[in-house]
């Protein structure tokens, strides 16, 4: 419990002091009781401190004290979605799969109405190809997944490869979004299948060339040849190879369906041979998208997925779709509006489970919960500032509970994980993927001196998600105190909504922006 010991006519040490919580440092190996202090909003000492050197105390006996979770894959981007995952532990979102164009535009809007989380963009390849190909305007008033709706009159963009001279055009925006700050290159390939190799390699070799990751959704979800998803993880490999480039690859889980034991055996065998691949993955076997998504439009869907137009559905509806004709007649109503896709059944299918637990248990790989944004009944995007959060609102649980599940069913009630190892795949992994690029996540993903103060204070015993799909405004539970630069977000379980200590993270091209 936070409680006030400013001495009168003496001088502090300390802004805040965090005394006998259980740290968890994967980097040093720390796990142990001790007390750390924080002064301007880095940790300025670690070890057994005395309470009257702090201005203010957080008493986090019995608790788990760790560097704040670091998401490299959430689309929410404004400050409901912030104010959902900080209770989920989140202390940095990224947008790097999707992405953002143009870059400095995007950081400007972000900086300007005031984040409650660190936040960052890559720059939007997938943007790019619909401006240059179909003319689309990019419009950085735009949330990222309305401009992902936008343009979907035209399908060039999507099936087309492009010429020599459009792939110039591309390749220009992107190094312009590289100078401006982007974190990486956002590469989701399977919401434009059609690029062709030549593109692709001249992005990938940019990326190489600028030594940022590629953040990939891979080009094909399916369990049979040809355009597989092993086909898919074949190529990222080619191009990992081939230009040196790093290949990030986004949720594992979903891109692989129900071939997640070959994909990641594949994906195993390229790291071990030195080749720059990452991996990421979520702990929920439904996914979620935008309907226009072109996957779902395939008449052979099914075939190829295993999955029906029943297990596909629009956010904020119970009901599923009943045919293809259902879902093509909402894509057309609004292209942007989120859709739900059960492609696995964790709870009554252990098979489905195990490959589930081969993506999110998989050696080296990060938690990321492609956290969608809050939509409103008429599926638009939610910009308000309402807590709680409206219970009209939808999105999907991952929203809310991607991290607070994890250490829920996989550390806590599997022992699946060590907390420690679970805590890396949160914190330390996500880290060292960008630090090649972003100089300001070395401090970090740690509780050490001279790193950042965004830190987790959590009741291991209570730490769950509690959104779902009938109620998916329920903030997790168990996070007792979370701090971004020193500042409380949360308090005592408390969300101070007045609080925007959130700062951007730009990629070393730009340095810092805002």
């Amino acid at each position: 419990m936070g409680q006030s010991l400013r001495r009168n006519g003496l001088r502090d040490r300390f802004d805040t002091l965090v005394m006998a919580g259980r740290l968890v440092d994967p980097e040093t190996g720390t796990d142990r009781v001790t007390d750390i202090g924080i002064k301007h909003g880095q940790v300025t000492a670690v070890g057994y401190l005395s309470a009257s050197d702090g201005i203010r105390v957080i008493d986090a006996s019995g608790k788990i004290v760790c560097a704040g979770f670091i998401d490299l894959h959430a689309h929410g981007q404004n400050v409901s979605s912030d104010w959902m995952q900080v209770f989920d532990g989140v202390t940095t979102a990224l947008e790097l799969e999707m992405g953002a164009l143009p870059v400095g535009a995007w950081y400007d809007r972000q900086a300007q109405q005031g984040r409650v989380l660190n936040y960052g963009a890559a720059a939007a390849w997938i943007f790019a190809r619909k401006n240059v190909l179909a003319g689309v305007e990019l419009d950085p008033s735009l949330h990222a997944i309305e401009m992902m709706g936008a343009g979907t009159a035209a399908t060039n963009w999507v099936t087309d490869p492009a010429s020599s001279e459009e792939i110039e055009r591309i390749i220009a925006q992107l190094k312009d979004g590289l100078r401006e700050g982007a974190i990486g290159i956002g590469l989701p390939n399977a919401y434009a299948a059609g690029a062709g190799v030549i593109e692709l390699t001249q992005v990938c070799q940019l990326a190489a060339t600028y030594d940022v990751p590629t953040f990939s959704h891979v080009p094909f979800m399916s369990n049979v040849d040809p355009r597989s998803s092993e086909e898919s993880y074949i190529r990222l490999i080619g191009y990992a190879g081939a230009t040196g480039a790093h290949m990030h690859v986004c949720h594992l889980n979903s891109t692989s369906l129900l071939d997640v034991e070959r994909c990641a055996t594949l994906l195993r065998k390229a790291q071990s041979m030195g080749l720059r691949i990452s991996v990421e993955a979520y702990p929920y076997g439904t996914g979620s998208t935008v309907v226009s998504a072109p996957f779902f439009s395939d008449p052979e869907f099914t075939t190829r997925t295993g999955s029906t137009y029943r297990h596909v559905g629009l956010i904020q509806e119970k009901e599923t779709f009943a045919d293809r004709s259902e879902l093509l007649s909402a894509s057309a109503a609004n292209p942007a509006a989120l859709v739900k896709w059960h492609f696995l059944d964790t709870e009554r299918n252990s098979k489905h489970r195990d490959m589930l637990d081969q993506s999110v248990l998989y050696p080296g790989g990060s938690i990321a919960s492609d956290a969608m944004p809050w939509v409103q009944p008429d599926g638009s995007i939610y910009t308000g500032e309402e807590w709680p959060i409206p219970a009209s609102l939808s999105s999907h649980p991952r929203s809310c509970g991607t991290f607070t599940k994890f250490l829920r069913e996989y550390v806590r009630e599997r022992k699946a994980v060590s907390l420690p190892e679970a805590i890396a795949k949160c914190t330390l992994e996500p880290a060292r993927i960008l630090e090649a690029s972003v100089p300001q996540i070395r401090k970090k993903a740690r509780i050490q001196e001279g790193c950042d103060a965004d830190m987790l204070v959590f009741d291991f015993d209570v730490v769950r998600e509690v959104a779902t799909f009938f109620e998916m405004n329920r903030p997790s539970e168990g996070m007792e105190n979370v701090l971004i630069g020193g500042i409380s977000v949360i308090e005592n379980g408390r969300l101070n909504t007045s609080a925007r200590p959130g700062r951007a993270l730009c990629g070393a091209l730009a340095g810092s922006h805002g």
